[in-house]
């Protein structure tokens, strides 16, 4: 959270900044691989098809596909596209163990609506509002990321009486959110039955938030220097 400060102080984190590089530079030798044997006509992966669009775009002073976005993008699937889903997956199955309640009512969901002699198909999704209830109840008892990304604000901005000047890092604090009583009675407890209304289809919340809110942000380097809107 603190890169700038913590690079510079001994302590844990140091072996894990070490060991970022170390996924970094992985990544980048990847994408050497790639250059070295690329077909415009037939991309293999991720790293191929942005190459395309780097030479499409080489001439666009205003691109984002360069170099280090190619790296950083690549190297941001490893923690947001793998890590943040086995991480809720595993506290997922931990929650249905302690709650046989909750999984003996989500196994005859499934049971009915898709059965067991097929793959499930995201048609399935409309059909299965416990589900869809547990997954979301999961996501906000677990608060993965409570302290949101950093970000920085673009513009001089006045919220809540207090004046952020241009450039201000701001944490959003998922987790105050997912907790909020306002908007979750008992927010402490594991109840599933809080995304559903009385004639139990699937209700959204506004104060949904597990990852962030408004646009993606975009990390500029290892200590993800955050620009948002």
């Amino acid at each position: 959270m603190f890169y700038s400060v913590m690079k510079h102080l001994p302590g844990p984190q140091q072996q894990a900044f070490k060991e970022l590089q170390g996924l970094e530079d992985f990544v980048a030798r990847k994408v050497e691989q790639n250059q070295r044997t690329l077909d415009p006509n037939s991309p293999r992966d991720f790293i191929d098809s942005f190459l395309i669009r780097m030479k499409e775009e080489k001439n666009n002073p205003n691109t984002e596909f360069f170099m280090k976005n190619l790296v950083l993008t690549t190297l941001n699937l490893f923690f947001a596209g793998t890590e943040t889903v086995s991480t809720t997956l595993r506290y997922g199955f931990l929650m249905l163990m302690k709650h046989p309640e909750v999984e003996a009512k989500l196994h005859e969901e499934i049971d009915r609506v898709i059965g067991r002699n097929r793959q499930p198909k995201f048609e399935d999704r409309a059909q299965m509002p416990y589900t869809e209830a547990v997954i979301h109840e999961i996501q906000r008892f677990g608060d993965m990321i409570p302290m949101g990304l950093s970000r920085r604000v673009i513009k001089d901005t006045k919220f809540r009486g207090f004046f952020l000047p241009k450039g201000t890092e701001v944490f959003p604090m998922l987790g105050s959110v997912l907790r909020d009583t306002k908007f979750f009675s008992n927010p402490e407890d594991f109840n599933p039955q809080r995304f559903l209304d009385d004639k139990g289809q699937f209700k959204k919340s506004d104060a949904f938030v597990p990852f962030s809110i408004g646009k993606s942000p975009v990390c500029q380097h290892l200590d993800c220097n955050v620009i948002g809107s």
